[in-house]
């Protein structure tokens, strides 16, 4: 079960930055940081329909990443929850906080 959470961590990490760069190399409005690289408007390096090619791929990749999520949640909470169950690992009771008095107020402060 342990590998199975670690390999879902590498993977949400990598989808992470995979997912940033690609939303980084994606033209905005104001020419964004593909064309900070010295990238043309029409002069791309993957043709006219970059554009559309980026978004759907954003969409794909954004997707993948919310799969891992959910699919790392549920992997984690039952890892969690093994884990409790072992016999001699004890769960810690609450301490209850010491009856503190409360401070005289004095007149005149």
């Amino acid at each position: 079960m342990s590998f199975l959470l670690y390999l879902c961590i590498t993977l949400l990490l990598t989808v992470c930055v995979f997912l940033i760069l690609l939303i980084l190399i994606q033209k905005g409005r104001g020419g964004g940081l593909a064309s900070a690289f010295g990238g043309g408007g029409g002069n791309t390096a993957f043709g006219s329909k970059t554009g559309d090619v980026l978004t759907w791929a954003t969409s794909v990749v954004f997707g993948v990443f919310l799969l891992l999520a959910v699919v790392l949640n549920v992997i984690g909470d039952r890892y969690h929850n093994q884990r409790a169950q072992l016999p001699g690992v004890t769960n810690p009771t609450p301490v209850e906080p010491s009856e503190v008095p409360p401070a005289p107020i004095v007149p005149g402060q």
